[in-house]
């Protein structure tokens, strides 16, 4: 069942459990520095949390299209479930305040392309198991 259940919801609950005040304080908790790396060039890199979600985000975008390429009735139900993260995002992102900000429009957009990468995936996969006689 954890199979179906897509893996974008993950990235969704995380920055609400930070707009709820769960990740620190401030107006801002999305560019809390996590830490910081002196580089050899003299430069400094410097990972916010916001940045960390991101990641997060593209990490579970691959898996879900990994996901995508197996075809079965669950696959159906899958794209679905993603139909409906993506739907989810889109609503906060119009209708909620904390929710207006660029950390969450980008991991909207990876609900996005999941979404449509899932479908054609899928598409072109089923297409490879049609054989005509």
């Amino acid at each position: 069942m954890l199979g179906i259940a897509p893996l974008l919801i993950i990235p969704f609950i995380l920055y609400n459990l930070g707009l709820a005040g769960m990740f620190g304080g401030g107006d801002d908790p999305w560019a809390q520095e996590i830490f910081s790396l002196a580089m050899m060039s003299g430069g400094v890199f410097a990972m916010t949390l916001g940045d960390l979600m991101i990641v997060i985000g593209l990490v579970f975008l691959f898996l879900e299209i990994m996901k995508s390429t197996r075809t079965s009735n669950a696959s159906v139900v899958d794209h679905l479930l993603s139909t409906f993260v993506f739907v989810a995002f889109l609503v906060e992102f119009l209708l909620v305040r904390g929710a207006a900000h660029s950390v969450f429009f980008i991991l909207m957009v990876i609900t996005l392309v999941d979404l449509i990468a899932g479908f054609s995936v899928s598409i072109r996969s089923a297409g490879r198991d049609v054989s005509f006689h």
